[in-house]
């Protein structure tokens, strides 16, 4: 997967200070501190932290939310602990010895966990009384609320999303409209391979892209796609699960896909659509700097296309992709819930904040107020006006909760794309998976 993973250090503490101002005031807040293991001797509330901070980047994000926390909130002392690249267990060992820091980073997998265990504070009120949801992207909702309808950690990462890129230049010089249906899809296809260009690069030899490709049609059918399927919602021998798996079948043997699609790498796909020898490229928004940087502004993405125009037009703000609840939690055990939940909530806040003023990418949980210091990528400017008027998302492969779904989609996603599989195939090998 092109996709950058942050590396975490392992087992090391690190004490930072939120310098500020004590609060005016503060001789109540004063008492609480002297009075508990969480209080500092110069009258701030000391809050354990457990976030990343490895690298410039993640911590750019921490440094940044901090200097903002000392501004608004300066009776508050953070003690960071670097998050360890350990899959939560040192997260889990501390829950289990009662240890957990007030406030901590995590993910979908860790808030079953400490939900199941009563060590994650539950954030719905909270929730209400800072206001959060009323900050949140309508498109974004996903990330806030577990399955249990309940806030378990203040979110700011947003949804990604799977984008169809397209070489503009290609399209123009070989008289070829951006398809918006399948059959003006199939059409771009013979002119393509009538060209010697290839119409459509992706790295198949990794399974998650063809989960994703398969999502890309199901979406025009039910907006929920896969992410149905995934919770039990839908079936795969349901009418549009089933067409969007023929309509791969059809669009594979007109000719879609480069020879031996099923064993490219990112590397050699992306190699093709970069050096101008296939016209489109399947990726999520992280292509979006490699591709600008290789083809400039001739890149741009198109909205999937359906099989009609009415359903084309009807699901075209319905991506594939998405993104899970997670972000910043409490400790149940915390003797500060309602500081530690502010702070918190505080904290998601200003990493989007810097995500999309700093970074310039709108890939958040939180609308942003503050005016963008890096510009966008026309291609991100796009995406950025798209963001708020997303319908709906499904789930990344790697988000399905379904283990046995996820095995069996993506085996039969993969068939799909080899040319020599049938949709009654895909569905009966999703339904014998799923058994």
């Amino acid at each position: 997967m092109k996709k950058i993973n942050k590396v975490l250090s392992l087992g090391l503490a690190l004490s930072l200070t939120a310098a500020a101002l004590s609060a005016c005031g503060s001789n109540s807040g004063n008492k609480e501190a002297e009075s508990t293991a969480g209080g500092s001797a110069e009258g701030k509330t000391k809050l354990r932290i457990y976030a990343q901070y490895s690298d410039e980047d993640t911590k750019g994000y921490y440094d940044y939310a901090v200097a903002e926390l000392a501004k608004e909130m300066p009776n508050v002392e953070l003690e960071l602990e670097i998050q360890a690249q350990d899959d939560g267990q040192k997260l889990k060992t501390y829950a289990a010895t009662g240890n957990l820091p007030d406030i901590f980073n995590t993910g979908l997998d860790l808030i079953n966990v400490f939900r199941e265990s009563n060590n994650i504070l539950q954030l719905d009120e909270y929730v209400d009384k800072f206001g959060f949801k009323d900050k949140m992207l309508p498109s974004a909702l996903n990330t806030l609320y577990t399955e249990d309808q309940h806030v378990y950690a203040f979110p700011y990462a947003g949804n990604e999303v799977i984008l169809l890129y397209y070489n503009k230049e290609l399209f123009e010089q070989n008289g070829v409209k951006v398809p918006t249906t399948l059959e003006e899809m199939h059409a771009a296809i013979d002119a393509f391979k009538a060209k010697g260009i290839t119409p459509l690069s992706i790295f198949a030899k990794e399974k998650w892209p063809d989960v994703a490709f398969y999502d890309i049609f199901a979406t025009r059918y039910n907006p929920a796609g896969i992410n149905a399927l995934d919770k039990g919602q839908a079936k795969p021998s349901d009418p549009g699960y089933k067409q969007a798996a023929q309509d791969i079948v059809d669009l594979v043997k007109a000719g879609l896909l480069p020879k031996g699609a099923t064993n490219l790498n990112y590397d050699q796909a992306a190699a093709l659509f970069h050096e101008g020898k296939a016209a489109m490229f399947v990726n999520g928004q992280w292509e979006i700097e490699a591709s600008t940087k290789a083809l400039g502004d001739k890149v741009g993405y198109m909205y999937y296309p359906a099989p009609d125009a009415a359903s084309y037009e009807a699901n075209k703000m319905a991506f594939s992709g998405g993104g899970n609840p997670g972000g910043y939690a409490v400790s149940a055990n915390t003797k500060h819930k309602e500081l530690a939940a502010e702070v918190a909530s505080f904290m998601a806040l200003k990493y989007a904040e810097f995500k999309v003023t700093k970074k310039g990418s709108p890939i958040v949980s939180t609308k942003v107020e503050k005016a963008v210091e890096k510009a966008y990528d026309p291609l991100m400017e796009q995406l950025a006006q798209d963001l708020p008027n997303m319908t709906s998302t499904t789930a990344f492969a790697w988000g399905l909760s379904n283990t046995k779904f996820k095995a069996a989609i993506e085996d039969a996603s993969q068939a799909l794309l080899s040319g020599s599989y049938t949709a009654d195939q895909f569905i009966a090998d999703l339904e014998n998976g799923m058994k």
